[in-house]
């Protein structure tokens, strides 16, 4: 009942994590504008073929090959994608065919998704482009079926424990991240067992380890905090691949127990809470996507940080004790390639100074 992202978005977002160069949206030139705008900072230039209304009558193939074309000129990509809109899609435009009489010097990824695509589900745009980039050869059928299979997991974790329930939610920040913060250092600080559950989702990731981003010893040097994070540098895209090994180089702390790749977020968190259901745990901290993870089988008090506002209430449904919001993950790790400044981790490294006093 409330807006969700779109499969139109999921689309250039997943097109990005191919490294395209160049995107055309066949659309109005407002369709998707912040998505749009946003991947620009991530290297991606995204462009529009600016349907107007003319188009949604007589058709704007025409236009679509021209953009096709003056995009290659300006750019030179060896690597395109071509995203349909509810515009484009519901005249029934032919984006391969324009693609075809285009005949660019390049691999050019069609992608036929609208906003209803999929009754609306985000990850059907992700999908399509899956299975579109295996048609042009650019990725092998069997990384595209995982990654089909993580993205079906994720629309039901986020159908059964998340925001897509079919209820309205209203927004809701959360706790104060300073208390949450001093409750977590005070935790480690007095010889308690804590574990932090790094479960993020691509390129959010640099936002979340910094919550991680401490050095245990400054606390207490004799109580490491459990680390389990799925930082496997060895699953997925190039692009997501090398988002795990940057952040592990980076970090301060030794992770434990690696759960799995940054685009298995659905099913990483299972694997996180096998590995510590037999541990005698105080405070568990989950991060990322905390509702993934079945904080309902643990008897222990546990802090959920996410990036929804609107993920707050159902956090606190599934039975954790303190929910904090972080903003604008996606917007503030575009175009990174190493760890940036959370607020909760922030307050975590102040909270640190302040039990010191």
């Amino acid at each position: 009942m409330h807006p969700r992202p779109s499969p139109i978005a999921a689309s250039l977002y997943t097109l990005r994590d191919m490294n395209v160069d160049v995107i055309v949206m066949h659309g109005p030139n407002g369709c998707c504008f912040r998505t749009g705008r946003l991947l620009e900072s991530d290297g991606v230039r995204v462009l529009t073929t600016a349907m107007a209304e003319n188009d949604f009558i007589l058709g704007a193939g025409e236009k679509l090959e021209e953009t096709l074309k003056k995009a290659y000129d300006m750019f030179k990509p060896e690597l395109m994608g071509v995203v349909g809109t509810c515009a484009s899609m519901i005249i029934g435009e032919d984006l391969k065919e324009a693609i075809a009489n285009a005949d660019l010097p390049c691999t050019v990824i069609p992608v036929e998704s609208h906003g209803g695509s999929g009754e609306g589900d985000n990850t059907v745009g992700a999908i399509m482009v899956l299975e579109a980039a295996v048609e042009c050869g650019v990725i092998p059928q069997g990384e595209a079926d995982r990654q089909i299979e993580m993205l079906e997991k994720a629309t039901e974790v986020e159908k059964t424990r998340g925001m897509a329930q079919g209820k309205y939610i209203k927004p809701n920040f959360g706790d104060s991240k300073e208390n949450v913060a001093k409750l977590v250092v005070r935790a480690i600080k007095d010889g308690k067992k804590v574990a932090f559950v790094h479960n993020a989702k691509k390129e959010t990731a640099y936002l979340f380890a910094d919550i991680i981003n401490f050095d245990y010893k400054d606390i207490r040097r004799d109580n490491k905090p459990i680390i389990v994070a799925n930082l496997d540098g060895s699953t997925g895209l190039e692009r997501i691949r090398c988002h795990a090994k940057n952040i592990k180089e980076e970090l301060p702390m030794e992770i434990d127990f690696i759960t799995g790749g940054l685009d298995e977020y659905p099913i990483t968190a299972d694997v996180a809470a096998e590995y510590l259901k037999n541990m005698d745990l105080d405070l568990i901290v989950v991060f990322g996507v905390p509702h993934a993870f079945p904080i309902e089988d643990f008897d222990v008090e546990s802090v959920a940080i996410t990036d929804g506002p609107r993920l707050v209430e159902p956090l606190r449904d599934l039975g954790y004790n303190h929910v904090v919001a972080e903003l604008d993950a996606h917007s503030k790790t575009l175009g990174t390639d190493e760890i940036v400044f959370s607020d909760f981790g922030g307050m975590i490294r102040s909270a640190i100074g302040w039990l010191d006093e």
